[in-house]
């Protein structure tokens, strides 16, 4: 899927229609401090950590897509609903 880079969409912030930057958004680096990660330093590492193994198959053929629109008035950014697309381009 191709987007544009730039388009006119409405700004929560401004409560008006004005031009929006189209960014990806990259995963952040995680602090360590959710609860999954304190869980598995509890356990140790000893076989499976008391979890299950993945379940086979592989990755999706798909994948969600994230967004970030950032407004070129107010410069704050907000997101929308994401959806599923096997290949995603943001085109000028």
């Amino acid at each position: 899927m191709k987007m544009p880079a730039k388009f006119k969409a409405y700004c929560p912030f401004c409560r008006s229609h004005e031009t929006h930057e189209v960014e990806k958004v990259k995963k952040g680096r995680t602090s360590g401090l959710h609860w999954i990660d304190r869980q598995k330093a509890r356990r140790g590492k000893v076989g499976n950590m008391g979890k299950y193994s993945k379940v086979p198959g592989g990755d999706k053929p798909t994948k969600k897509v994230n967004v970030r629109y950032r407004c070129t008035k107010c410069g704050k950014a907000h997101l929308r609903a994401g959806w599923r697309s096997g290949k995603f381009e943001i085109v000028e």
